[in-house]
């Protein structure tokens, strides 16, 4: 009902409040730390975790979780995927505007991009 939809938009506004808390952290490959460091998919998964949404470890589990949907449908703590051939290798938070909040590289760390710096091959929902 109602109350849902203002719960789902209230928790996407939170994750994406959240999420910017970490900007400037480090990227660490195989980090789950948002102080101490992450890599793409501890960073979703600490995000996620901190407001009882269980994604699991990696991106191609993250991208198993909730319901894919297309590009347009996209909106703020919606996840996007990106991949190299038909593997899977990156996600990142959508946070509206045409921007992700991604753990980055080591040398960029915890950042906002645009959501098409790469193309996305997937979009999935957790809200629904």
């Amino acid at each position: 009902g109602p109350e849902g939809a203002e719960l789902a938009t209230a928790t996407r506004t939170a994750i994406v409040a959240y999420a910017k808390q970490f900007l400037g952290n480090p990227y660490v490959y195989g980090g789950t730390s948002l102080t101490e460091g992450a890599d793409c998919s501890g960073f979703v998964m600490r995000i996620f975790e901190h407001f009882g949404i269980e994604v699991g470890r990696s991106s191609r589990d993250q991208a198993q979780c909730g319901r894919a949907i297309s590009l347009d449908e996209l909106q703020p703590g919606d996840l996007l995927f990106y991949a190299s051939g038909n593997y899977i290798n990156h996600v990142a938070i959508y946070i509206g505007g045409g921007e992700v909040i991604h753990a980055s590289t080591p040398k960029r760390g915890i950042t906002i991009s645009t959501a098409y710096y790469r193309t996305p091959c997937k979009a999935v929902t957790l809200f629904d």
